[in-house]
């Protein structure tokens, strides 16, 4: 075998030696380490593959002030990551209902438009409205052609209009308004309005 030109052997074999003795004292130095970082990434890759069961927090009962209030966390997963979800909060009355709006006199809290992929869209308000106004909003529905009936302590007015849908809920001193334009997720009326209720 051919020497490199330059090369000293008397030189060469001294500097390997010595370069092998300090990776052997680095080795020894990091052994105590080992069972550590070996935990350190068992335990990593574990809580990254292991998602935590999710529960809803407790809520005060009362109408809800946040378009946030107003979802369970499967359901605010649903809207946030459908194809071009995009939400608007604004506080003010449904605009699908103007007149009964005017004829209930209520406070509006949150109103949460959703809009989606093709123009679908979804849209829900949340009011405080009187006993009396309460009973104005039926009546009125009822005369712009809404089904009205009472489930328990609710009352509840649905019309469906073409690819549009609409949803009244009324409950004490709390009125949920809900439309619905091609887009209608599962189990949505029951979540927003046990919500919007402080159920």
């Amino acid at each position: 075998m051919a020497r490199v030109a330059g090369r000293n052997v008397w030189i060469a074999w001294p500097v390997g030696v010595l370069c092998a003795a300090v990776v052997a004292v680095l080795a020894m130095l990091a052994a105590p380490g080992v069972p550590g970082a070996v935990t350190f990434v068992g335990d990593t890759l574990r809580t990254g593959t292991t998602t935590p069961a999710w529960t809803d927090a407790p809520r005060v009962p009362g109408p809800a002030s946040t378009c946030r209030d107003l979802y369970t966390q499967p359901m605010w997963s649903e809207l946030v990551w459908s194809p071009e979800a995009l939400l608007t909060q604004r506080h003010s009355g449904a605009l699908s209902t103007p007149e009964a709006v005017a004829a209930a006199a209520s406070t509006p809290v949150i109103t949460c438009h959703w809009r989606g992929d093709a123009g679908r869209w979804l849209e829900t308000s949340v009011a405080t409205v009187s006993v009396e106004g309460a009973a104005a909003v039926v009546a009125t529905l009822s005369g712009q052609g809404f089904t009205c009936a009472s489930e328990g302590d609710t009352e509840h007015c649905e019309r469906a209009v073409g690819d549009a849908v609409e949803v009244h809920d009324l409950r004490g001193d709390r009125w949920v308004s809900s439309t619905f334009s091609g887009w209608m997720p599962d189990g949505y009326v029951a979540v927003v309005a046990s919500r919007a209720f402080g159920e």
